[in-house]
Parts: C-alpha cells; structure tokens; sequence
C-alpha cells in the first residue's frame, strides 16, 4: 500500500509551475511504494475501491513562470498559459487523497495531450497482468480533467445508473468526443466518468482557474470516495 510522504504541496498554485518531468518527480516522492512507470503514469493504491485519474502534462510551450490573481485570489491567470488543464485535476487528486479517511486509488499519467500516451501505457500493463490484482474490485472511475463547474462528461460510456447517481452530486451530463479514460475505463471494464476542474479556455494564453469551482469538484469528489468506501456501493 503507498504510504503518504509530507510534501510541501498546500495550495493549487504549487501545481502549475513544475514541468511534467519536476511534477512527475514530485509525485512519484511524495507516495512511497507505488507503481511507477518512468515517463508514463504512476499508479498509488487504495483501500476505496474507486479510481481518481489526472493528467500531468500540459500543452502549453513554457512553464508557468508568473501567476496573476485577481484581488480576490479566486481566478488565476498567467502569460504562459495557466495550465489548469490538467494541473486542477492533479490538485484535486492529491487533496481528496489527504482529506479521505479510506484512501481511494490515483492514477496520475503523462503525454496525454499528444494521444493519451500515459493511459495506453497503463492498459497495456494491466492487460500484462503486471499491475496490482486490486484494480479488479475497482466500482467506478472519476476523472478530473474538465473544463468549467458542473460538467460530467461520460464519452462511450452508458451506464445511466452511474450517471443519475453522478446527477445526484450535483453534476450535469455534458458531451466530449474523446478522454484517456476512454481507453482505461474499457480496459478495466468499469464505468467512469470526467468531471469539472474548475479551469476555462483551456489550450489558450486567456486560460484562467477559478479556485472556487475547484474546491467545489473536491468537495463533492470526496464524497464519491466516502461513498464508495461503504460496502453497499455497487459496481457500475
């Protein structure tokens, strides 16, 4: 099981300016024990049988180097491009695993912008056999990689019981033509679902994070793991 390891990640801005090389690093320190495939994904067990996925790479061509705030502090903005896509879901993973008393599993890949590299990477070891035999229990896939507040994204997945409790956490079907968990979801044969991060204009220099929609997704993020921890949970 991975251990959790004090790291200095507090706030989401501590998130946006690291390469996806630094990031990867960073991530690969902060939870012992875990499956680390070099330059692909790293893959941190859990006891909640539900799997949170996030993305480290980014498409824009300089690392975050200054972070503009509005004088509230909520929205976030930078000329190199903020890089919510998906630094938000990076966040968001890492805090529903420390406020999570039942710890959920986290899949953290890489290259996803230039094909879904990572998540290929991950299928092919678990079709291998040579990922932990837990991911078999797996109930449900959450994915936080999405523009906006409220979008719940399915892609080829229907599963319409998976979507009205989805619905129930305050979410509203959206559409999208493609997400890496439109290759892991099949491979492990569970429903899965891509949520809102909170980041807008994603690809673009106007790119902004607005932190409060984030915390929102984290929130209720955590009560799908919470959920997912009591034995009643089904397997969608």
């Amino acid at each position: 099981m991975c251990q959790l390891k004090l790291y200095n990640f507090k706030t989401i801005e501590d998130f946006l300016k690291p390469t996806q090389k630094q990031l990867f690093k960073m991530i690969a320190d902060k939870y012992t024990d875990c499956t680390v495939n070099k330059d692909n994904y790293i893959l941190v067990e859990g006891n909640a049988p539900l799997l949170l996925v996030a993305h480290l790479d980014t498409v824009h061509k300089e690392p975050v180097r200054v972070i503009c705030k509005s004088n509230s502090g909520n929205i976030l903005m930078s000329p190199q491009g903020i890089s919510g896509d998906d630094r938000c879901g990076v966040y968001a993973l890492t805090s529903i695993h420390e406020q999570a008393e039942i710890k959920p599993w986290l899949l953290f890949t890489c290259n996803e912008e230039i094909g879904g590299v990572g998540a290929e990477a991950f299928a092919e070891n678990f079709m291998q056999g040579i990922l932990p035999a837990g991911l078999a229990d797996l109930k449900a896939i959450i994915e936080i990689d999405r523009k906006g507040k409220n979008d719940a994204v399915y892609y080829d997945c229907v599963n319409y019981d998976f979507e009205n409790y989805i619905t129930e956490k305050g979410f509203s079907t959206a559409f999208g033509s493609f997400s890496y968990i439109s290759v892991i979801a099949p491979t492990l044969g569970v429903a899965a679902v891509n949520l809102s991060s909170g980041y807008y204009y994603a690809h673009t220099l106007y790119e902004y994070i607005n932190k409060k929609h984030l915390e929102a997704t984290i929130k209720r993020g955590l009560a799908i793991v919470n959920d997912a921890s009591k034995d009643d949970f089904p397997k969608y």
